[in-house]
């Protein structure tokens, strides 16, 4: 089980920070008052660069993604603010009602949270909310057009505050957390034309029914950099939530948990594909091109084919993940081992 967390700490980089002062978790209430009455990030649209954000908080967030299955959940992430970064130490659940396509805070929430952060500091832990956590089953980490007026609202009256998303389905398939965190543009600004959030080749694809909520919003936030770190504070805390993770990881097979997952996957791979033919032909057409093979010609086209392409290889390798992990599981535990005695199959010919 200890080589397991480690793995797991070695799979999503999450670092060490001084053993000693252990930096990270001290809290200045006159450093933060300061920065709010400062205001710095109001005057640069970008200001906030990165997040770092504990192991115990990470662990925390993809249990309760998880716990959620095919519905949205939602919290709260605490910690403070130092220099252009956010540095996120803890985090808890809300009593929200999800859906499988959006979740949102009602009255219970909002009278849940401030009792549980005055009952956070009763007991000493001073830090205040920093932002808010939702999960996207199975379509990625990236901001609907509900999530960015929720974040744009909470920017305007809370701020400095964040937006972070986790995909459960996705973690589960590629043994890694799948985690972006983002921030909304102020109103009435222009973005540069680099800005604005993209996918990279090693973000997961965004599935055909939900491409057109991402391409309308995507130009009003920014995503920035996520990290990881722990300290000896949370080492024990770490210990003990791993114990319930790990179990509940170790019980379960990839291939089963995810099933309807990779069935989406594969159902919107052949949209893509069917879309993308028509998009050769069209461009065929309308430019006379005598070879639909001729990908050069189309560059735009080979664009969509070289995704289809990556997204169907992603597939097929978290696919050979989950029965090579699956395999290994039943010859650990179940004595699927072929004995030595066993007689050997004979090929008759």
């Amino acid at each position: 089980m200890e080589s397991a967390l480690r793995n797991w700490e070695f799979d999503n980089l999450v670092e060490i920070v001084d053993p000693i002062q252990d930096a990270l978790y001290t809290y200045d209430s006159a450093e933060q008052q300061q920065l709010l009455k400062d205001k710095p990030y109001k005057r640069e649209p970008r200001y906030f660069k990165d997040v770092r954000i504990s192991a115990v908080a990470l662990l925390k967030m993809v249990m309760h993604a998880r716990s959620g299955g095919s519905l949205e959940v939602m919290g709260l992430m605490q910690g403070k603010i130092s220099g252009t970064s956010f540095i996120v130490t803890d985090a808890f659940r809300l009593p929200v009602e999800g859906t499988e396509t959006r979740v949102n805070a009602q009255d219970e929430a909002n009278e849940y949270m401030p009792e549980y952060l005055q009952l956070s500091r009763d007991a000493g832990q001073m830090e205040n909310a920093v932002g808010w956590y939702h999960s996207h089953p199975g379509y990625g980490c990236w901001l609907s057009g509900i999530d960015v007026e929720t974040q744009a609202t909470h920017q305007k009256h809370y701020d400095p505050y964040l937006a972070v998303v986790i995909d459960p389905d996705r973690t589960i398939s590629a043994g890694k957390v799948e985690i972006g965190a983002f921030r909304t543009w102020p109103d009435n600004y222009t973005p540069p034309e680099t800005g604005g959030s993209t996918t990279t080749d090693d973000q997961p694809s965004i599935p055909m029914a939900k491409i057109d909520d991402f391409g309308a919003h995507s130009s009003r936030y920014y995503s920035l950099e996520v990290s990881h770190f722990k300290s000896t504070l949370d080492t024990h805390l770490l210990e003990l939530l791993w114990k319930k993770y790990w179990v509940s990881t170790l019980s379960q097979s990839a291939l089963l948990t995810n099933r309807d997952y990779t069935t989406k996957q594969m159902r919107d791979l052949s949209e893509k594909i069917l879309k993308t033919e028509q998009m050769l032909a069209n461009s065929s057409k309308s430019q006379r091109k005598p070879a639909l093979h001729d990908l050069m010609a189309y560059p735009n086209t080979e664009g969509q084919l070289d995704k289809v392409t990556r997204e169907s290889n992603r597939v097929v390798a978290d696919e050979v993940m989950g029965l090579l992990s699956t395999t290994i599981k039943e010859r650990l535990f179940n004595g699927v081992i072929p004995s030595a005695d066993a007689p050997m199959a004979v090929d008759p010919a």
